[in-house]
């Protein structure tokens, strides 16, 4: 196989070098890695990557010649317009159940801990768990923490099945969005509510209009962002600590030779935040030298590791497609893994090396790897007993096997919608007005929320950080959540140095004054509500539009993989913020429904997607989308205008 991609013949697989080195290292030892396998499945269905593929019903599978003029129908009568809208709905469905259950067994976890049912937890910010309380109107002066615990905690989990109302921080929003919602009936009410309903109306024989369809999607969606992604970003504040700003270290090269290594990949980190416990403890250390390690080193892959980085500073080993990869240095003891984005290919690869694979929850086995069912009331034990397992595999390591790429960054993470403005503000001004000042004096053009997974589609993190480099140039201060706040940690841009290497000097002034990084990363992917309140927070603020619809913001998942994606995307529209996606959701086959998407909807909810597979045209039209917003308010012209060198 050519090491490169179909799309972008002179760029390798990957922008990161410890990616390449070590994918190359797995082709030398001939093992099987994603890249190969999407090589095999060439050529892609088009009929499936078009959403013109109807499976819903047994009269077909039923498809649609794209290339056809004529008005072709499936059996029960469906044309292309209805066959993409469902597709498409039932994959934001999905995507809107995988981020909310994560939120609802958050939501058991801090009842369980209220309850002194769920062993090593407690409630790690009273704080915020008292201003939770009474933003949901619970009495909360004079109530003892877990008690009020326990309340918070199921008021918000009756956000899943409520009969009556909507989710409770849909309020949050500006109230100018929330009338948008109303007027499009797309308020979101409870999540499980949205997502039968999604599941109902695409149905054969039910909704067969492709702009209802989409407007369901849209309050599916909008139920995660400000239902289930919130939750959970919320209620894993209280459990383990609102996060603070804090250095680590990124990339395959934080795996150690001489130490036990334990990989936790997924997105819960119920467990992960256990195991960084245990991992801390001089009784596990010394399991651990008993067994010839010098210690023991915790990494992350994926969003858990966003999620024990921003609380507990553990390294991160890489997103998404470098699971693989870790496991083939020969140097993983363990590899720990919960749900969501855990490859099955990960089994096939441990069996070529020493590595154990354990699946901990009961929604997600992997035929061939061990199982051990993670239970709250006994977390802290389990978590001791997978890394003593660990330690005593580290014996069966062939050292002449292990090859970790050389190559690890630094990086800041921790930040929050909360404590960014600290920051920018100071202590004693504590406020989004240095932000929105930023922007409308011209220092800074807007700010970017690049997003999203890493997919084989695209060269590995390249789209993200061509992109964000080019924004940086121009004075947009960049947010990032998910494997795209890997990809950039991982390509240094997320220290306050790299404001002098890669920012415009707007930016620039700003990062030296504060000390901040100009691309600030925000956490995992349900932590892409912390961006929603961030601009809440701005329109708060004032002088740059009352709604989020008329910030210059804009949003982007450039690399993007799974239907989470297509959920985030959608609420993040729905929300007011323009949206740039690659690779585009399956609705390409439709003129309606992507007219619609890229164009009408804007009239419904502010904003609409853009499809761009060029990351050069990608930053020039949100460059060109600020300038717009900028316009619209009247806001002054840039103190120090500069060209997008190399962006057509």
């Amino acid at each position: 196989m050519a090491d490169q991609t179909d799309n972008h013949p002179r760029i390798p697989i990957s922008a990161d070098p410890a990616t390449r080195e070590a994918h190359q290292h797995a082709r030398d030892l001939e093992l099987s890695t994603a890249w190969e396998r999407h090589e095999a499945m060439q050529p892609l269905c088009a009929f499936g990557d078009l959403g013109l593929c109807c499976t819903i019903c047994y009269m077909g599978p039923c498809r649609i010649d794209p290339f056809s003029q004529e008005d072709i129908r499936g059996a029960c009568g469906a044309g292309r317009d209805t066959i993409s809208a469902r597709n498409f709905t039932r994959a934001v469905s999905a995507g809107a159940a995988a981020h909310s259950d994560h939120a609802r067994g958050v939501c058991h976890t801090l009842i369980d801990t209220a309850q002194g049912k769920a062993q090593g937890y407690q409630v790690s910010d009273p704080a915020k768990l008292r201003r939770l309380a009474v933003e949901l109107g619970l009495k909360a002066e004079g109530v003892p923490v877990n008690d009020l615990a326990a309340r918070v905690g199921q008021e918000l989990l009756n956000d899943f099945g409520r009969s009556e109302g909507f989710v409770h921080f849909a309020s949050r929003a500006p109230q100018a969005q929330q009338e948008r919602w109303t007027r499009a009936a797309s308020t979101p009410r409870a999540v499980d509510r949205e997502v039968v309903e999604c599941m109902h109306r695409t149905h054969e024989g039910v909704d067969a209009d492709y702009r209802s369809l989409i407007l369901q999607a849209a309050r599916c969606a909008l139920a995660d962002g400000w239902g289930g992604s919130m939750i959970a970003t919320e209620l894993q504040d209280v459990l383990f600590g609102s996060p603070r700003p804090l250095r680590s270290r990124v990339n395959l090269g934080v795996l150690q030779a001489d130490t036990v290594n334990v990989v936790v990949h997924g997105h819960e980190p119920v467990l992960s935040e256990m195991l960084a416990r245990a991992a801390r403890e001089t009784e596990i250390i010394e399991y651990a030298r008993s067994r010839g390690a010098a210690g023991i080193t915790l990494a992350g892959i994926c969003c858990t590791a966003n999620e024990i980085l921003m609380r507990q500073g553990m390294p991160v080993a890489g997103n998404f497609l470098q699971q693989e990869l870790a496991i083939s240095t020969g140097a993983v003891e363990t590899m720990v893994v919960d749900v969501q984005c855990v490859m099955p290919g990960i089994a096939g690869m441990a069996k070529h090396f020493h590595t154990h694979v354990i699946t901990t929850s009961e929604k997600a086995r992997i035929p061939g790897v061990s199982h051990v069912q993670f239970d709250e009331r006994k977390a802290l034990d389990i978590a001791r007993q997978i890394l003593r397992g660990a330690a005593d595999n580290f014996r069966r390591r062939d050292p002449a096997r292990v090859n970790i790429p050389p190559h690890s960054m630094d990086l800041v993470a921790g930040f929050t919608a909360e404590n960014t403005f600290h920051h920018l503000g100071g202590t004693f001004r504590g406020s989004y007005r240095p932000l929105n000042d930023g922007i409308m004096a011209g220092r800074l053009r807007g700010v970017a929320g690049v997003v999203g997974c890493n997919t084989v589609r695209a060269p590995h993190d390249y789209h993200h950080l061509a992109v964000v480099r080019e924004l940086l140039k121009q004075d947009v201060l960049v947010v990032e959540t998910g494997c795209a706040a890997i990809a950039c940690a991982k390509a240094g841009m997320m220290t306050p140095e790299a404001a002098m290497e890669y920012a415009g000097r707007g930016l620039r002034e700003i990062c030296q004054a504060t000390g901040l990084p100009p691309v600030l990363h925000m956490g995992s992917c349900v932590d892409n509500s912390r961006i929603l309140m961030a601009c809440t927070e701005m329109v708060r603020e004032g002088g740059i539009g009352d709604d989020i619809s008329q910030l210059p913001v804009a949003a982007v998942a450039a690399e993007a993989m799974s239907e989470k994606a297509v959920a985030i995307g959608l609420y993040a529209v729905a929300s007011g913020i323009t949206t740039w996606f690659h690779p585009a959701p399956r609705v390409l086959g439709s003129r309606a429904v992507l007219e619609y998407l890229t164009g009408g909807i804007e009239k419904d909810f502010g904003a609409r997607w853009v499809f761009e597979p060029d990351p050069a045209r990608i930053a020039a039209g949100i460059v060109a989308h600020l300038d717009a917003k900028r316009a619209a308010l009247k806001l002054a012209p840039m103190l120090y205008p500069a060209d997008l060198a190399g962006v057509a």
